[in-house]
């Protein structure tokens, strides 16, 4: 179970990675480093950012969750 919580774990840091490097930058800081300072066309729908805060708020849950149970586990499995 453990080793399934720890395989959950970083596959959804992978991907909580991955979706907050494709949020739009709000404006100054690290973003502009990647390139969030250029305005693209392709990234203007309201919709698609919507789908993409939901999602990475999910898998923000999912992360929260894997990591308090890895944390319960370990607190109670006596080794």
């Amino acid at each position: 179970m453990e080793m399934l919580f720890t395989v959950l774990l970083v596959a959804t840091s992978a991907v909580l990675i991955l979706l907050v490097l494709l949020h739009k930058g709000r404006g100054g800081g690290l973003s502009d480093m990647f390139g969030g300072g250029v305005s693209s066309s392709l990234g203007g729908s309201s919709v698609a950012e919507r789908n993409l805060d939901r999602f990475t708020i999910g898998m923000g849950v999912i992360w929260f969750a894997c990591v308090i149970a890895l944390g319960l586990l370990k607190a109670y499995s006596g080794s």
